[in-house]
């Protein structure tokens, strides 16, 4: 198994597989995907992370789904990252998981059984260390090694934490290090040394635990998580949600260590380009602005950190909750405000 490098079997691995957000915007077009369900909390109208449907006055479920190519080469990390990832918009809503189904497509003339089982083994360890089965699933023959769940949990309906709810002044508290769509590029090209690799499995196999009790905090008003589009499409969702602009303050943004260098090296995943190319007339940058700092805002995370809007007052229970839980590079990062849809770095 050791000579098998998944990498190679895909065109690309992780969240920067996602569609970019203007494509994904002009393929939806006009089409209505919820209708009118008053049940229905939350669908497709804000961008969020998973669907919500209320089901009585104490509970609502949560469901989503998430896949992806290999974004690394050992079969086991790759199905541990995919259900993190998949888990991850669950929690973004404010919910516990109950239970996922797994998704597969694999290139059985190609991989061996027991590279294929070693992914699917790496996924339900991260089930088991949520609490929560791998119930069933569905599997096919494909062209291109695919892996994901779909996610259920549940929440209180009083309790679901959106995408749209930011107020003006809230402050933004992010969960995760920015980096990892760099470094899986620098791995690619064998440019990761082995501390590299441990960080960016580390940080991607991190279950984004917080989610739940951040539900029961009344000063958190908006929630989601940063992948495929990077930290500054996730964010323009919370301001386009909310008719909020915000300001970023890049000195106080979470990087992972190395990944300034792998940056200012010139590595950096396509998807960074691409989401900048969607959404970048919304963002104002400093004169003289370096691009690798433009990339880095822009790199696709997979499985990345929580981005919080809460009240100033909510700040330091924010982060003290996040430090219990083990997320050392939680970090304030910037405020919303009203004004113009767009955000600011400064």
């Amino acid at each position: 198994m050791t000579e098998i490098k998944l990498t190679h079997y895909s065109h690309g691995g992780g969240c920067g597989c996602k569609i970019a957000p203007a494509l994904l915007s002009e393929i939806l077009g006009q089409v209505s995907l919820t209708h009118a369900f008053p049940d229905l909390l939350v669908g497709t109208e804000t961008s969020d992370d998973a669907a919500v449907y209320r089901l009585n006055a104490e509970q609502a479920i949560v469901a989503t789904t998430d896949f992806f190519m290999p974004i690394v080469d050992d079969p086991y990390d790759f199905g541990r990252i995919a259900a993190t990832n998949a888990l991850s918009d669950v929690y973004a809503m404010g919910g516990r998981p109950i239970l996922a189904l797994a998704v597969v497509g694999m290139p059985v003339d190609k991989l061996p059984v027991e590279v294929i089982r070693r992914i699917l083994e790496g996924g339900s360890s991260v089930c088991s260390a949520a609490g929560i089965p791998i119930a069933g699933g569905h599997s096919i023959d494909a062209p291109e090694p695919i892996y994901g769940l779909v996610a259920l949990g549940v929440v209180h309906p009083q309790r679901v934490k959106r995408n749209d709810q930011a107020q003006p002044g809230d402050r933004l508290i992010l969960g995760k290090g920015l980096g990892v769509g760099i470094m899986s590029a620098a791995l690619k090209k064998g440019r990761l040394d082995a501390a590299g690799y441990r960080q960016m499995v580390a940080s991607t196999t991190q279950l984004n635990t917080p989610g739940a009790a951040l539900a029961e905090m009344p000063g958190v008003h908006a929630l989601t998580d940063v992948t495929g589009f990077g930290l500054l499409g996730h964010l323009l969702e919370i301001c386009r949600g909310s008719r909020l602009g915000a300001e970023l303050e890049w000195n106080r943004l979470p990087i992972l260590p190395g990944v300034e260098a792998l940056a200012q090296a010139g590595f950096a995943p396509g998807a960074a380009d691409r989401n900048w190319a969607s959404y970048g007339q919304a963002v104002r940058l400093p004169a003289d602005w370096p691009e690798w700092r433009r990339k880095l805002l822009c790199d696709p995370q997979t499985s990345g950190g929580l981005l919080v809007a809460c009240a100033p007052e909510a700040v330091d229970e924010v982060m003290a909750l996040f430090a219990r839980e083990g997320f050392g590079y939680a970090a304030e990062i910037g405020a919303l405000m009203a004004g113009e849809v767009s955000v600011r770095v400064v």
